[in-house]
């Protein structure tokens, strides 16, 4: 970086891409912005929206540029691992968004090489940046309901993810309710039991279905008990098949978290503002190419997990983790986001969850990425 100004390149264009790169184009430290995609109308037109200074449909030329100190890789989930590979080869700061691979041999590998070469890397897990998650994350660590012995998750999603999810890929069989969607709530779990003795889950147990969405390739659920080191339990459920009139745009979460003197009890289902319009309330998630097949009256407004597009832009907790981000790079500050050995470790038990329902079986934790690749 030159006189506290820092060059940032953005690989993938899309939905994801586009908001990080227009809240870049708003940070005051921004000195370069270069943008990529395979696409060039969507990424000319990003170009075109954030002034960018440069834009190319190859990632490596990009990340090879003297401007870049920093990258955001916002590709599709299966896409990760060069554009990654190469911008640690470079020496770049990352931003990931998760997972680091689809493959849990490739995510070791990327792991790997990210330690190896001391890059300052962050997984996009933008759970961590809602106020209600980080204030329940320090009552837990002040000890206000005890020592954790129970932990309950719910997460309820609109269909429109996985459909759109699966509509750009032909490799779906890792693209699981739990490997990308899921690993949200998972993440916060484990994010706010951080630190705790014993807390580290040892064994799963999960069971699937797929009367819906096993057309398309994917699960409908996935449900599971996971055993903690020192014998507390975690139960975790998802369903990413609720209909496309679901009110929640995109998730609705809870989380108990039960302790020897208290409980703490988080309802995230964005129920406390609703509207119901003659007026179709749009798709919540809807990126380029998907249209949502039934118009949708009723909306959870704030269900939409980055935040809410108002006054010219998105507010909300995906705001806060890039500016957040951003202010790292230029303070080197220690933050909240999840590390690349936290989106690997998430990646491993999403997938042990969906291999203990395959098998019908537990499955030890962690389990071994090449087991995981062979089965």
């Amino acid at each position: 970086m030159e006189n506290d100004k820092f060059g940032l390149a953005v690989i993938g264009s899309g939905t994801i891409g586009r908001v990080r790169a227009e809240l870049a184009r708003e940070h005051p430290c921004l000195g370069w912005l270069g943008v990529c995609d395979i696409d060039t109308g969507v990424m000319n037109r990003l170009a075109a929206d954030t002034r960018a200074d440069y834009a190319s449909s190859d990632f490596r030329e990009l990340v090879a540029r003297p401007e870049v100190d920093a990258v955001i890789v916002a590709t599709d989930e299966n896409w990760h691992v060069d554009p990654i590979l190469a911008s640690v080869e470079h020496g770049h700061r990352l931003f990931v968004e998760k997972p680091l691979a689809t493959d849990p041999v490739k995510s070791a590998e990327v792991l790997r090489a990210i330690e190896d070469n001391d890059i300052d890397a962050v997984v996009g897990y933008t759970q961590r940046f809602r106020r209600r998650f980080i204030t329940a994350r320090q009552r837990i660590r002040e000890g206000a309901i005890g020592e954790v012995t129970t932990v309950v998750t719910r997460a309820f999603m609109n269909r429109m993810v996985p459909l759109a999810t699966l509509a750009r890929t032909d490799q779906r069989k890792t693209l699981t309710p739990m490997v990308v969607s899921g690993t949200h709530s998972l993440d916060v779990c484990l994010w706010l039991l951080e630190g705790l003795e014993g807390k580290e889950p040892v064994e799963v147990y999960a069971r699937a279905g797929d009367h819906v969405l096993g057309e398309i390739g994917t699960k409908d659920n996935t449900l599971a008990i996971f055993t903690m080191a020192d014998g507390s339990l975690w139960s975790m459920s998802i369903s990413w098949a609720l209909p496309v009139t679901w009110p929640g745009a995109v998730y609705g979460l809870e989380i108990g978290v039960v302790g020897s003197t208290g409980v703490l009890d988080i309802e995230d289902t964005h129920r406390d503002v609703v509207i119901a319009s003659e007026t179709p309330q749009g798709a919540g998630y809807q990126p380029e190419g998907f249209e949502a097949s039934a118009p949708r009256h009723v909306d959870f407004v704030g269900s939409y997990p980055p935040g809410d597009y108002a006054e010219g832009g998105l507010w909300g907790p995906m705001r806060e983790e890039t500016g957040t981000w951003l202010n790292r790079l230029i303070t080197g500050a220690t933050t909240q986001h999840a590390t690349a050995s936290d989106g690997h470790r998430n990646l491993l038990i999403t997938m042990a969850m969906d291999l203990s329902a395959r098998r019908g079986e537990p499955v030890k934790l962690p389990p071994d990425p090449t087991q995981l690749l062979a089965d």
